[in-house]
């Protein structure tokens, strides 16, 4: 599956060069053909919704379980638990959350009937991202997550109506400083994520952590791009957050170290302190390790769905679509092929 979207990628790439460098057109009939996935789009808004009150829910049982756990020891330091775990789920969780879900997307599963609302949604879609770019890039000094000379080049294309000259300024944006300042953001958070659960010795604090920092990143990428991916394609990166966090809650109950200690046979015999400390620093650091990479995998995945569907919405509008004006001319003709043949039809008949 992973290889097929790869190469799916690839050609959509292929298709962006090739048409940018001819004056030929692909035809909206193609673009169907080639590009266009049946999908339940109320069905994706569906089970997006039930994919982020799963999270929500797991997030929720995680801190709740902490906050008894702390109750407990303690009913003060409870009480103070209960207003802390309320900011967590509001910061790290709702705030992420209703961001991602606000910025616009693009719309490139299309058809020949709703291809010209398409294009001119995300021609206002370009506008938007171009404008949030600039502006961040005016207000915003020492970020360096864009060339200032491409966002030059875009603030004039987009002040003048140049749809053409904007379009070249945002794809080399994208597919230059802006893909080295989301492997940065990805880097870091998986950084984040490994450092953070290897300190960790809870399975729930973990199952937090990666949720949180998850969260975290796909929103950070999602302001980079200033886009966010179809309902579709959220569905799969949300997915990926359920499904490491759950992975992160797994993996604390799972004492690794201790099978590595058992290989290392006469060096800690007889030093039972000495086998818990490296069970201890192992089991961390492997969990830690784990959680980076999964971290990562859901980075990388994002900014792949995000690219693709730039694309995608790139070729989309230099398609041909069916001109109006030869529609009505050929139902013109079919008229009056008609009138003529009913002209001769008498005719015919007397005879």
């Amino acid at each position: 599956m992973e290889k097929t979207e790869n190469v799916q990628k690839n050609t959509v790439e292929n298709e962006v060069d090739g048409y940018n460098g001819t004056s030929e057109k692909m035809s909206i009939y193609d673009y169907e053909q080639k590009y266009v996935k049946r999908q339940n789009l109320h069905g994706a808004k569906v089970i997006l919704r039930l994919l982020c009150a799963s999270i929500g829910i797991l997030i929720a049982a995680c801190l709740i379980s902490v906050t008894l756990r702390i109750w407990e020891f303690n009913m003060y330091a409870g009480i103070a638990a209960i207003v802390v775990s309320c900011l967590l789920f509001i910061i790290f969780y709702i705030v992420p959350l209703v961001k991602i879900l606000r910025y616009p997307a693009f719309q490139t599963n299309v058809n020949a009937k709703t291809a010209r609302a398409a294009q001119k949604h995300n021609r206002a879609v370009r506008h938007e991202v171009a404008e949030k770019i600039i502006d961040f890039t005016a207000k915003v000094e020492g970020a360096g997550w864009y060339d200032s000379a491409v966002v030059g080049a875009m603030a004039i294309a987009l002040k003048t109506g140049d749809e053409e000259s904007l379009m070249k300024a945002m794809t080399a944006l994208y597919g230059d400083s802006v893909k080295k300042s989301a492997k940065d953001l990805i880097f870091r958070g998986a950084l984040k994520s490994a450092s953070y659960s290897a300190l960790s010795q809870t399975s729930r604090v973990d199952a937090l952590l990666v949720a949180f920092i998850n969260l975290q990143l796909v929103k950070d990428l999602v302001f980079l791009y200033g886009f966010r991916p179809s309902d579709a394609r959220l569905v799969k990166i949300f997915c990926r957050v359920l499904q490491n966090s759950l992975i992160a809650y797994g993996m604390g109950g799972i004492k690794i170290g201790q099978n590595v200690v058992k290989t290392m046979g006469d060096a800690v015999k007889g030093i039972p302190i000495l086998g818990s400390a490296i069970s201890t620093i192992v089991d961390s650091s492997v969990q830690g390790l784990t959680n980076g990479v999964l971290t990562t995998v859901i980075g990388f995945q994002t900014i792949k769905y995000l690219s693709y569907e730039y694309k995608l919405q790139e070729i989309l509008d230099g398609v041909k679509l069916a001109d109006e004006d030869e529609v009505e001319e050929a139902c013109a003709e079919l008229e009056r092929e008609l009138k003529k043949s009913f002209k001769k039809r008498p005719a015919a008949q007397a005879v």
